[in-house]
This record gives structure tokens, sequence and C-alpha cells, in this order.
């Protein structure tokens, strides 16, 4: 693959509801379309998952928009590709930032596909034809989340998974779970517990819930492993693991019981699959994880989700539950808590770029003619 073209789509998308957590409130979600273009016309897309500040990882729009346009487009826009695989060498020299690299090699893995007239999901080794999804509940009022969950409920979704924090957590728990025993239920608590709270994680071994997610520090794992002897419930690590490197050392450690995976904070599709496999390997359940996405990035977790291994319902719901407009055709929808995995190629979905450009802030064009 040469690639011909690059453009950056920097779009803004108001939330249909606030989405807030432990750590922060998101209401306008700033993203960064790729759009990557080779010589014979292919064209393949991917996404910037980061948010406007630092509060899921150090990396920001304004970060990957430097890292892109400065760094990893001059360096991908002057290579022969192969195979998707190779951008692992080529960025290697360029530490972390790893949703920057994630949305160019989503671009890149899309438009292989389209080459090799395949769906992503057989590109990556899917297995599946359909997936179960699963639904994020963000804080508010307790009547309001249980409001959400008969909804959600209503609609199928297989798996409910509601934000924690020290100030809000038994209490609610105990409320939601007195609502709906048997919801298959797991909480997030974006690290905002220490290893002195031990004791209070360790009653919420009483709601019998699917998971913790990242309970701990955000970039640890050692401490993880102390909490999992202590308590039941199973520990889930998500911002703790960036890399296959960090998974195998948390399932040696045994600091969890599950991993959540999302190409963004890994560094893409690449290293998600060796997360997968390794997972996979030592009998550690892996469900993927979603980042107020567009439907782009969407459409890309549900081709990883049908991976063998994704036992667990993702964050994979409707696109219509975050915004007015989708800029997928057909819309990402759940029908009956399940999505359908595209066949077609690359990733099954047709650009909607009049919803793109009502949405567009501003863009950027790199041409490789002009790169020196």
């Amino acid at each position: 693959m040469k690639i011909k073209k690059i453009i950056l789509h920097l779009i803004t998308q108001t939330l249909k509801t606030p989405f807030i957590t432990s750590i922060g409130q998101v209401t306008d979600r700033e993203s960064i379309l790729v759009e990557v273009i080779d010589v014979d016309g292919y064209t393949g897309w991917g996404e910037v998952v980061a948010f406007s500040t630092p509060w899921y990882t150090e990396e920001t729009i304004s970060t990957s928009l430097h890292l892109l346009k400065d760094l990893l487009i001059p360096l991908t826009i002057k290579q022969n590709i192969n195979h998707p695989d190779e951008l692992q060498d080529i960025f290697k020299k360029i530490k972390r930032n790893n949703m920057a690299k994630a949305s160019l090699e989503a671009a890149i893995w899309d438009l292989y596909a389209k080459r090799e007239n395949k769906s992503l999901s057989e590109t990556l080794g899917g297995t599946r034809k359909e997936i179960d999804c699963g639904v994020v509940i963000g804080i508010s009022s307790t009547a309001n989340m249980i409001e959400q969950i008969n909804h959600y409920i209503q609609d199928g979704y297989k798996r409910f998974k509601i934000k924690i924090s020290p100030k809000q957590d038994i209490k609610i728990l105990d409320e939601i779970k007195s609502h709906f025993p048997n919801l298959p239920l797991m909480a997030d608590a974006n690290s905002s517990y220490t290893l002195k709270d031990s004791d209070r994680l360790k009653e919420l071994d009483q709601f019998n819930l699917l998971m913790i997610e990242q309970p701990l520090g955000a970039d640890d794992i050692i401490d993880h492993a102390k909490l999992q002897e202590k308590i039941e419930t199973p520990i889930c690590l998500d911002e703790s693991i960036i890399s296959h490197v960090d998974a195998r050392q948390a399932i040696e450690l045994g600091s969890c019981r599950v991993i959540n995976i999302k190409p963004g904070r890994v560094g893409g599709l690449t290293e998600s699959i060796k997360i997968h496999n390794l997972c996979q390997e030592n009998k550690i359940p892996v469900w993927c994880g979603g980042m107020l996405e567009t439907s782009i990035s969407r459409a890309h977790n549900i081709a990883l989700a049908s991976l063998p291994n994704f036992t667990i319902p993702g964050d994979i719901s409707s696109s219509s539950r975050y915004w007015d407009h989708d800029i997928l055709y057909p819309e990402i929808k759940a029908e009956k808590g399940k999505m359908t995995v595209p066949t077609k190629e690359g990733i099954g979905f047709q650009i909607n770029i009049k919803n793109i450009e009502k949405l567009r802030k501003a863009i950027m064009v790199f041409e490789a003619k002009d790169i020196m």
C-alpha cells in the first residue's frame, strides 16, 4: 500500500446526555477522524479517541493532533506498507501516544481489508456473526439510573456497567440490586480507591458483581494483585493495561481476572489482538471497552469484539444513545442487545460525509508529494 493522501477531520458533537464519572464530565465531544487514501483510490477511516483534557490518560485531542501532523503522518506517508502490523515498527521510535498511533493504524487496517476484499472482522481473525452488547450508566440520581437500567433491559442489553466512587458505591449498588437482583452488573471505579479501601471494596462481594473495573491507580499492577487476594469480586484492569507486556505482567502477578481492551488505549488493533491472544492462552476473558467514540471507532470495535475470547458483552451500543446524527450508514444499531458483525469489505459501513461536514470545525490535508 502506498499512501497518497491523509486527511484529518476535526469535529465536535454534543452528547444527548452529559456523561459523568468519578473523575470528570463530558458534554461536548471533540474527535479527530483520520481518512487515509492510497494511490489506487482505496480509502480507510480511523479516529482519535482521546478526550479534550487528560482525565482518562495523558493524551488529549491537542497532543494527538500534534503527533499526527508533525510526526506520525510524515512517517507513514513515506512508507510502502504491506500489512498494518508493520506500523508498530514504523512508530516504535515514538514513545507512548497510543491514541494518536491507533487512529492512523485503524484507518490503514480498514484500507487494507478493503484492498483484500474482506471484512475487517475476517481480516482480524473474527469468528462471531453477532456480538452481545452492554451499556454504561453514568453517575446521576439513583432513581434516574434505575430508570435507565429499566429502559435498557427492555432494549435487550446483556451487561450493565455503573460508575462508582467512595462517595457513591455500596448504597447505590444495594438499591440497584434490590430492584434487579439478577442483573448482570459490573462497577467501574476509574481509579478512585486506594489499597486502604480494601475493607470497603470487600463489602462489594455481597452484590455478586461480574467484576469491578480499575478500582486502584491507573498505572498500578502490584496493588491490584494485593487487592485481588482480599476480595472475591473479579478485578478487571483497564487503564493499567497499555500493552501486551502489561497484560502479561498483570496475569503473572494475579492482578486481575478480566481485561478490558480498548484499541485506542493500547495503541491499535495489532496490539489488541496480541493482548486477546495472550489472555485466551491464559483463560482470562476480555471485553471491548468504549470511549464515547463516533461510529467509526464503534465499527472497528464490532470487528475486534468478533474475536473468540471476547466472551463478555462490551461497551458497544447503538449510536443513537449518544448522538443525534450518525456519521455512518446504515446507522450502528443494537437489536435486542446484539449487534450484527458486518460482512462487507472493511468496516462494513458507508461514510456519511454530509454529516461529517456539518460537524467539522477544521480540516487538514497531507499529500505524499508535499512531504519531504
